[in-house]
Parts: C-alpha cells; structure tokens; sequence
C-alpha cells in the first residue's frame, strides 16, 4: 500500500510533504505533486505535512477521488522526482479545500 496525492493539491502543490519523505518518493507536475507507489514505503511522515489535506493512504483515498491512485502511479513515472520544497502556488490558499479540481490538472 502507498500513499496518494489527492485532488486538493491541484493548483496548491504545498511541498512540505516532500521535506519528510526518506525516500524521494514524490514527483511535480506543472500545478500537482503525485506519490510514486513503487518508491513509497508507507512510513506516514508526508499525511500530517500537508497543508492542505490532500495525502491519504491508498485504501482511505476519499470516495469519488479512487482516480488519483492511477493517476499518481501513471504520472510519477513521467514527471521529476522533487527533493527540496519548493514554494507553493501563488494563489494556493485560494484553491485549497475547493473542489472540482481535476478538470485544471496540468499534465
């Protein structure tokens, strides 16, 4: 079981969760961060990192969000490895706890 980045990181991209991560395991995107499954290792450091509440371990993703599994393990694999926070989004603290965000994911 892996962690997963849900859709409130959609146009946040908060990067507090990759200073816990020992392994590297996370990916950015132009406006999303995802979660390699293959490279997580479940140790649980990145959930309570997050600002805005978007990590979830893969058996407790919100109902209606079950795409963001596939899409963290499709997207990792094309996107870079992200080590170092970074600064959010500008308006991130507009965007986030709004729902509706997949549409605005920037592949």
């Amino acid at each position: 079981m892996a962690f997963v980045v849900t859709e409130n990181c959609i146009k946040c991209k908060f990067t507090d969760c990759v200073d816990v991560c020992p392994v590297d395991c996370f990916h950015a995107g132009p406006n999303f961060l995802v979660i390699d499954p293959d490279e997580c290792i479940d140790c649980t450091l990145c959930e309570p990192e997050c600002p805005a509440n978007a990590i979830f371990a893969e058996d407790e993703v919100p109902e209606g969000q079950e795409q963001f599994i596939q899409l963290n393990a499709e997207l990792s694999k094309i996107w870079p490895s992200i080590t170092e926070v970074q600064p959010a989004a500008p308006d991130a603290d507009e965007w986030n706890g709004k729902e509706g965000k997949l549409d605005l994911l920037e592949r």
